[in-house]
């Protein structure tokens, strides 16, 4: 019996779902693959972001927490207003233990950032890039979000290439989970034979890390098609809440027909931030968002983090830019985490959950090598692929050549039996192609 009958015989055996499971892994991995490397690759990078940027790329911004107070926001807008007299404050991001980050003018339109210390008000770095220049992390984002191509077109395929990442995975687990529980199966399943050969290496790194690694890959793919794909977002928020629809984001304006103007804009500011900062003393961090002097319908937005490095138990708030009265609050993410329901509770983890953060620097570390398992599931399995159709082209050849040696035109001549072949019942001769203590199947 040749291997090749073996093969058909083993996958005939197979149920009609292990196999359509085995043909849509094989065929969606390769069509995913490059894609799903340079995600999972950035991605690893981004979950760092703030270590790598406080040790390495601005060390200069770290400021020793002080208990005094910090400077107001409209200390910030006089600052900025004798750097750039054109400009105006888009932002500031106080952030407990660093310079207080100033953007001018708009994040997504390029410009100056300043970092300002938050308790003298004195400049620590400026940063004046040209339109459409980004930085180091920026960029980052930017390939993991959309792949450095226009929005458009790369953000889709992004989105649906880790639909399709998710659904390999799920197969994965199909191809992965062995016909019997044996000793032997168990080993192949969850351990990795590095003695082995380079072949069957490979493939554990992809059978085995592929298993350890599918729970935390599957959860950081699946938050990352909440912020891509409408339908599954508002789908998995159906889900959680028991039926209610997204509610959308709270689109607040000012007052745009009040004709009292008790505040300039820089009172306006500190007095929203007072407002804020009063409720919230023991903060980590506050985001604030400066009106857009061109939109007079644009509102003073706080967002304040009781916690360093996470993100879901943030509440923001916004206020009427002339009068200073409070404006409706977001339904999912403008009251307290502790007072959420458990769908939009979920929903504010979203972020933490897709870096890890959730768990604290644990989970970070737990989704960076996630994630780099993710970046090589593609490459080891193109390996496997590559490999097994490499070997078939090689017995298609072969059995061509052999073929060839047979010449039709002639007479058939049986065999001559050598004298010493004449014994009494069969002979055993060892197959030269047969090693026990190989990686193949034996037949």
């Amino acid at each position: 019996m040749d291997t090749k009958t073996v093969k058909k015989k083993k996958e005939s055996s197979r149920s009609l779902f292990y196999r359509i499971s085995a043909w849509l892994h094989l065929w969606l991995g390769l069509v995913t693959g490059i894609v799903m490397i340079i995600v999972c690759l950035t991605g690893c990078i981004w979950v760092f972001q703030d270590e790598i940027t406080s040790l390495v790329l601005e060390p200069e911004a770290n400021v020793s927490y002080q208990d005094k107070p910090v400077v107001q926001p409209s200390h910030i807008m006089a600052i900025a207003a004798n750097e750039f007299p054109d400009k105006r404050v888009a932002s500031a991001y106080y952030l407990q233990g660093r310079a207080i980050e100033v953007i001018i003018g708009g994040r997504r339109r390029g410009g100056p950032t300043l970092k300002i210390h938050p308790y003298t008000g004195q400049i620590m770095g400026k940063t004046v890039r040209k339109e459409g220049e980004v930085s180091f992390f920026r960029w980052v984002l930017n390939g993991h979000r959309f792949l450095w191509l226009p929005f458009k077109i790369g953000r889709p395929i992004v989105n649906y290439s880790t639909l399709i990442f998710v659904i390999t995975l799920i197969t994965g687990m199909v191809l992965w989970w062995p016909q019997k529980w044996t000793k032997s199966t168990r080993e192949r399943s969850f351990t990795i034979k590095w003695n082995g050969s380079a072949k069957r290496v490979n493939y554990d790194l992809h059978n085995v890390l592929g298993f350890y690694s599918l729970l935390v890959v599957a959860a950081i793919s699946m938050t990352g098609m909440v912020y891509g794909i409408e339908w599954f977002s508002k789908g998995l928020y159906w889900t959680t809440t028991g039926g209610k629809t997204l509610p959308p984001y709270a689109q607040n304006h000012s007052d745009t027909i009040q004709t009292l103007r008790p505040y300039t804009p820089a009172q306006a500011a500190d007095g929203a931030w007072q407002q804020v900062a009063s409720k919230h003393p023991d903060s980590k961090g506050f985001f604030m968002m400066y009106p857009d002097s061109s939109d007079r319908k644009a509102p003073i937005t706080v967002t304040v983090y009781p916690s360093r490095g996470k993100f879901y138990d943030n509440q923001g708030y916004a206020f009427d830019q002339f009068t200073l009265k409070p404006l409706p609050k977001d339904e999912v993410y403008g009251t307290k985490f502790s007072e959420a329901s458990f769908g939009n509770k979920l929903r504010r983890m979203n972020y933490d959950i897709h870096v890890g953060s959730i768990l604290g620097l644990p989970g970070k570390v737990l989704a960076f090598f996630a994630s780099l398992i993710g970046a090589s599931l593609p490459v080891t399995g193109f390996i496997i692929w590559w490999g097994k159709k490499k070997r078939g082209t090689k017995k298609g050849k072969k059995s061509k050549s052999q073929a060839k040696q047979v010449d039709p035109t002639q007479p058939f001549q049986p065999a001559r039996r050598s004298p010493v072949n004449r014994t009494v019942g069969p002979v055993f001769v060892p197959s030269t192609h047969s090693n026990p203590t190989s990686d193949s199947t034996n037949v």
